[in-house]
């Protein structure tokens, strides 16, 4: 057998578009309508300057996953997704067989610009469904119909994409048991290789959570939301897509790559506004406000600060990040692979709080790994603050 000594290190690559036909009532990722071509041009641009900085530190890894996510990337001028995906290849070198995804609204694509990101390279497809009933797209604000999402999903399959994701959400206004149950049996039944089902979260600084106390009495309780979630993971089991994260289900052998690696706490570089990145040992991640991101990357020798957050992560923080993944994944976490990368025992340190979790169903043990269990995945946010002791999960979470 012959090793290849000057291979590459593994990389995971983000870029953030942070535009939106429209803003959703419930989100709170940094996106907003453009207003202009123009403005798109210049932050695509300012992205590509940006990528280009970062090529010498870089030119160790070769990067083998690409996620373009957002906002809606879909939502750029065809020409300058282009460009940026031209820019990602030419800049960086991704691998031949590297899992490249592109978000898409059903609202913003056409067969024509399907096909030219299949010829592009993008090898994976990630669609924003999240309800198969129209009154609920109605009420989380969504610009398209179960229809167009019918017809997207076509489009997507007929420029030959093999790889597709659909968005899905519960916990949602006027959504029943039933009617969760309905979308999920819509949407296996179109069979794409992948589907994501989230919790509505009413985050600070949305509509929603302007009118919190309306959308929670519109919503199911948390008792129904629990059974539509274990009924959600049988479901989907039994149509052929095993659950593997909390939120994540796969048909034989199309998980996402490129989310394993922020749950693996593997090496990733992200650009664009509100992008975070774990590389070199550092996290970071870049200022919110395009109005100032685009000339400080324009001019990196301005004055123009561009992080929002740098730090180096010390050994006890890594340690609580790669539990916090790690329990997200349904393989868990490994005392033994724990000992290795950090040198110390995992039940030494934790055994005691793990206790409670067992002996109340929340946590299981399963090939020798510690795994939350579906009604520990509900809460997992409750059980994690007090393994570890924390209150703000999102200071940890970055932009995963």
């Amino acid at each position: 057998m012959e090793f290849d000594f000057n291979e590459k290190k593994r990389l995971g690559l983000y870029i953030h578009i942070p535009f939106c036909r429209s803003k959703c009532a419930y989100c709170d990722f940094n996106s907003a309508v453009p207003g202009s071509e123009e403005l798109m041009s210049r932050y695509v641009s300012a992205l590509i300057s940006h990528m280009e900085s970062y090529k010498d530190g870089a030119k160790e890894y070769s990067p083998d996953t690409v996620f373009i996510g957002g906002g809606t990337p879909t939502v750029l001028p065809t020409g300058e997704l282009a460009r940026l995906i031209k820019a990602i290849r030419r800049i960086f070198d991704v691998t031949k067989k590297a899992e490249f995804t592109v978000e898409a609204n059903p609202a913003t694509v056409t067969l024509k610009s399907l096909k030219q990101l299949k010829r592009l390279g993008v090898n994976r497809l990630s669609i924003g469904l999240q309800s198969a009933d129209n009154n609920e797209l109605k009420a989380l604000s969504r610009i398209h119909t179960r229809g167009q999402f019918v017809e997207t999903f076509k489009m997507a399959r007929a420029a030959k994409f093999d790889n597709i994701n659909v968005d899905l959400m519960f916990g949602i206004p006027y959504q029943t048991y039933d009617s969760l149950m309905h979308t999920i049996d819509f949407v296996t039944r179109l069979g794409p290789e992948h589907i994501s089902l989230y919790n509505l979260k009413i985050e600070p600084g949305t509509p929603f959570f302007e009118n919190r106390d309306k959308v929670r009495e519109l919503s199911a309780d948390e008792d129904t939301e629990y059974a539509m979630y274990t009924a959600a993971i049988d479901l989907l089991a039994s149509r052929g897509y095993a659950q593997y994260e909390i939120s994540n289900f796969a048909r034989p052998g199309y998980k996402c790559i490129h989310n394993l690696k922020y749950w693996n706490c593997e090496e990733y570089l992200g650009f664009g506004v509100s992008a975070h990145s774990y590389f070199n040992g550092n996290r970071f991640a870049f200022i919110p406000d395009i109005k100032q991101y685009m000339p400080a990357v324009e001019d990196l020798t301005s004055n123009i600060p561009l992080t929002s957050e740098n730090e180096h992560l010390e050994t006890r923080e890594r340690m609580g990040e790669y539990i916090m993944l790690r329990l997200r994944l349904c393989d868990g976490l490994n005392p033994k692979d724990f000992a290795i990368r950090f040198g110390v025992s995992f039940e030494s340190m934790y055994g005691a709080k793990l206790k409670k979790f067992l002996s109340n169903g929340f946590m299981t043990t399963r090939n020798g790994a510690y795994a939350l269990t579906p009604a520990g995945m509900f809460v997992s946010n409750y059980i994690l603050s007090d393994i570890l002791e924390f209150e703000d999960l999102g200071s940890l979470m970055g932009s995963i």
